[in-house]
Order: structure tokens, then C-alpha cells, then sequence
């Protein structure tokens, strides 16, 4: 790291939590070539359905948030 981001760095440490968190989500937003927010939106939206119809149809049985968070926990 050159002495420029260094000293930026430095800066930044001096933030509160709220403010560096801040600035890494505005910078990390700068480094995002990816789709717009529109088409995430969109793909979110017919996942959702896709994953209700599942259930609807009794493809997929949901399990009780309990049940899901012992299971991931054990891990």
C-alpha cells in the first residue's frame, strides 16, 4: 500500500463504527461492475416466487426457525 492510502487509512481508523462502515460500503460500492439494482430486484422478486410456488406445491417442506438455526449451529 502506497503512502497516500496509508494515510487514508489512518483517517479512517479514526471514524466511529458507524462512519467506517459508511465510507466501506460507498467504496465497495465503487469496485461493483455488476447489474443494476433494477435487475437484482428483479432476480430477488422471481426467486421469492419461484421458492413459494416450491412450497405451494409441496416440492419443499419449510422447517421452524429453531430446527434451521440447530441445524446450522452444529456445523
Amino acid at each position: 500500500m502506497g503512502e497516500l492510502p496509508s494515510k487514508l487509512l489512518q483517517d479512517a481508523l479514526q471514524l466511529s463504527a458507524d462512519e467506517r462502515a459508511a465510507l466501506a460500503a460507498a467504496l465497495i460500492e465503487t469496485l461493483d461492475d455488476g447489474p443494476d439494482d433494477a435487475d437484482v430486484e428483479a432476480a430477488w422478486a422471481a426467486e421469492v416466487e419461484r421458492r413459494v410456488a416450491e412450497i405451494d406445491a409441496g416440492v419443499v417442506k419449510p422447517i421452524p426457525w429453531p430446527e434451521a438455526r440447530a441445524a446450522i449451529t452444529r456445523r
